[in-house]
């Protein structure tokens, strides 16, 4: 049986180390000891050293006891800031911050439903087939845990990502691409007093180009957004050069495509107009996703949704997580809610019941693997 005080104990012991993305050491030490400690032989890859971090992802296997494909089960140890520091608080039936920093629930929560799934599986004396444990890091910082993964080390046909929001039983069957885009806008400098008509500002040409630009909800796949500007050096000075980062996601190729062609377009007509130019660049953070409702692995959820009374919610989300990755290495994977809620927040807050019942679903899925 799944238990409780384990869960939350366990939980709160995780959520007080230190673990910001590529600052992962400490995490991944105690991680591995307690993997250990279950006697399963962990290998640390050398993502570490190539994403500047301090640590690799952990890998392990379990040996089944049937004849069934293997799985792999995955979560990230990397958090957001705030979070130094942090400092749980149980509220009845919520473990929440104090307000200070995030939880860390992205993704600990994750980690702690794999941890106690492992436990009720030999405690329990639960038949199953190979389990291939990763926990990841510098999911935050681009999906690079993910991305550098030691996939010599993973033969698993199926793919289950502890790693979603939403009521439990909430798992992500389709996620968008996405664009990270950068763009510099250049202009001529000039004295905005004494001679303004000599200078281009190039915050009037990115205005501009930004004032004409499709942003947001393009459609019910793709999105897009301007999210930082940097540029200028005094109220005096014409802005000669702007630096923008931006993105675009979507879950439909074409789409993501024409939405980043369009972006470029409004840049590149906005510097016509006043007599600029511009640098634009977009890079492919991660492919899409989507799973069919008649693939197996779609069954096998089905199945843990009957033997454990969770209802079955297959949708379409507009976040990237490692689940992106691990489909384009050709694993069928799904992200898995484990109810985190208000997350990259200082008020980011869990439910214990939720941890237990993402646990109990987990413990189905790997029963009904077949």
């Amino acid at each position: 049986m799944v238990s409780r005080d384990r869960i939350v104990n366990e939980f709160i012991e995780l959520v007080r180390i230190d673990s910001l993305t590529l600052q992962e050491r400490k995490m991944a030490d105690v991680l591995k000891s307690k993997l250990e400690g279950m006697g399963l032989a962990v290998y640390e890859d050398d993502t570490g050293g190539k994403i500047g971090g301090n640590a690799g992802n952990l890998i392990c296997s379990i040996k089944g006891t049937k004849d069934v494909p293997a799985i792999l089960l995955m979560a990230h140890m990397d958090t957001v800031v705030p979070g130094i520091g942090k400092n749980p608080v149980v509220d009845g039936n919520i473990i929440k911050t104090d307000g200070t920093t995030i939880l860390g629930g992205d993704d600990l929560a994750g980690v702690e439903c794999i941890f106690e799934a492992l436990r009720v599986l030999k405690e329990d004396n639960i038949q199953h087939g190979d389990i291939q444990i990763a926990f990841t890091v510098a999911e935050e910082g681009g999906l690079l845990g993910a991305k550098n993964l030691d996939y010599s080390k993973i033969y698993a046909k199926y793919g289950f990502i502890m790693d979603d929001g939403g009521k439990i039983g909430t798992v992500a069957v389709k996620a968008p691409s996405q664009n990270k885009i950068d763009i510099i806008v250049k202009g001529k400098a000039a004295h905005a007093g004494l001679e303004p008509e000599k200078g281009i500002n190039a915050i009037q040409i990115a205005s501009e180009a930004i004032a004409g630009m499709k942003l947001g909800r393009i459609d019910k796949e793709t999105t897009a957004n301007v999210g930082i500007i940097n540029g200028g050096q005094a109220t005096n000075i014409i802005c000669d050069r702007l630096e923008i980062h931006a993105e675009a996601r979507s879950r439909e190729p074409k789409k993501l495509e024409e939405q980043t062609a369009h972006m470029k377009e409004c840049f590149e007509k906005a510097a016509a107009k006043f007599g600029g130019s511009i640098e634009f660049k977009s890079d492919l953070m991660y492919p899409a996703f989507n799973i069919s409702e008649s693939d197996d692995i779609i069954s096998i959820l089905r199945r843990a949704s009957d033997d454990t009374g969770i209802e079955l919610i297959l949708e379409a989300t507009g976040g990237g997580s490692d689940t992106n990755i691990v489909n384009s290495k050709g694993i069928q994977a799904v992200d898995i809610s484990v109810g985190m809620d208000k997350v990259h927040s200082v008020e980011e807050q869990i439910n214990i019941d939720d941890m237990v019942r993402a646990t109990e679903f987990l413990v189905a899925i790997i029963k009904n693997v077949a």
